[in-house]
Parts: C-alpha cells; structure tokens; sequence
C-alpha cells in the first residue's frame, strides 16, 4: 500500500509542472520591447512591418497574418534564422496564441538579447487578430 501512494506521489508532481504552466499567462510587457494593441498591430501591418508569428508549425499553417514568417520560439535559438530575414533595426511585430501563450514573449526576448532593437509584442495575438475580421492566409 506504501509503495501505491509512493507512486502517486510521483505521478501528481510530474503533472504539477504541467498544470501551472498551462495555467501561466504571458507577461503584459516584455523588456526592450514595445507593447501593441490589435489596431497597432494592424498599423504596422499596412507600414509593412515584419510579423513573426512564434507558434506551433501545425498553428501557423493553419491561420497566420498575411507575411508572416514562423519562428516558433522553442525552435528559433539564434540571430542568424532571423537575420535572413530581417535586420536588426527592423520593425518586428511578435505574436502568438494570446494571453495564455508564451512563445511571444520568448522569442521578443530572444530577439532583444539578440540586438533587435525594434520589436513589437503583441500579446493578444493571432486569436485578437482573427476576432478583429483582419486578414489571414
């Protein structure tokens, strides 16, 4: 009997990780970078600004903002991936799945570690984009 409670004591604090970091929200700021809002975001889309969208590939090819390159933030790991595409004075707009997704600040942060030094975080991200009847592709 011992021995059961001993392995369910294992099993609930390898869930436990899981279950807070599903209940995390993305930070409102992230430093170095600017905060936008769906009509900013929607600016700078029309000033043709870089997108990076940091989700999932499955997510991304699913629905993104028209241009928007996919640098999925667990597996974009230096400046050069970003550097073909965008130099470092550039205006980048970073988004993701909203408050309860992560990946944007992530990669707004690598981006800013990495010299970046115009970088938007959108935090609502795609999901405010899509309810806002902005384009998708």
């Amino acid at each position: 009997m011992l021995n059961v409670f001993k392995g369910l004591a294992v099993c609930l604090v390898t869930l436990l990780p899981c279950a807070a970091s599903a209940a995390e929200e993305a930070p409102f700021t992230v430093g170095g970078t600017t905060v936008v809002d769906t009509d900013q975001a929607m600016t700078l889309f029309e000033e043709e600004a870089h997108f990076f969208d940091a989700r999932k590939p499955s997510d991304f090819e699913a629905g993104r903002v028209p241009g928007a390159v996919n640098f999925f933030a667990k597996q974009t790991d230096s400046a050069d991936m970003v550097l073909e595409v965008a130099r470092k004075e550039d205006v980048i707009v970073v988004y993701c799945n909203g408050p309860r997704c992560l990946m944007s600040a992530v990669l707004a942060e690598n981006l800013v570690a990495w010299g970046f030094t115009e970088v938007r975080y959108y935090r609502d991200g795609f999901p405010a984009w899509y309810n806002a009847g902005y384009p998708i592709e």
